[in-house]
């Protein structure tokens, strides 16, 4: 008979957890759609982007960044094999991709265009720029194009108030926009049509 010790386990339950190994309390992760377990390269990023950060646990959200950047979005597959190869629950990666708003977990477009609605921005004629790229771009703010062109976001401040009204176009900033400035800086990233 196996005495009990403690805390009321068993020592041949604790022989079977420590066989069974660390639990994250997650679930198993699914394979990563073109990942190296499924004969496609997705696990093959997430082993590149977590071994240039040298696995640590602590770069997490630079791991994050990097993938989102490569991918445009983080696919939830992603996220269960960053967890996996961090040995991290997958809570907490998800907890963390969800927690930041910087972070997508639907597709994105190949542009994006941030339109400011803070109150300098807003004030300045932040809604009408808005409105301009709905227009333009076919799409409602937090949305993206059908064809994967083009993700239009809506925020609240970029911190740069002396610059309003302001949009930012894949990552540039455009200050004092005006819906003739905004013509010009989509023309610039607007695949053109024959005809």
């Amino acid at each position: 008979m196996t005495q009990k010790k403690g805390n009321g386990r068993t020592r041949a339950g604790k022989d079977a957890d420590r066989k069974a190994g660390p639990s994250s309390g997650s679930l198993p992760p699914r394979r990563v759609r073109g990942g190296e377990d499924s004969g496609s390269p997705g696990a093959g990023v997430v082993e590149r982007v977590v071994a240039k950060h040298h696995g640590r646990k602590r770069a997490l959200i630079p791991i994050l960044q990097d993938l989102q950047e490569h991918f445009r979005w983080l696919p939830p597959e992603v996220l269960d094999e960053v967890a996996r190869q961090l040995g991290l629950p997958t809570a907490h990666v998800w907890s963390v991709a969800t927690f930041y708003r910087s972070f997508s977990l639907e597709p994105r477009g190949r542009h994006t265009c941030t339109v400011c609605l803070g109150t300098a921005c807003h004030v300045r004629g932040g809604a009408a720029i808005l409105e301009h790229f709905e227009r333009r771009l076919g799409i409602p703010a937090g949305r993206t194009s059908a064809d994967g062109e083009f993700t239009l976001e809506r925020v609240n401040c970029l911190g740069a108030c002396a610059l309003a009204p302001l949009v930012v176009v894949d990552g540039e900033y455009h200050g004092q926009m005006t819906e003739t400035k905004a013509n010009d800086v989509l023309k610039k990233i607007t695949p053109r049509k024959d005809g």
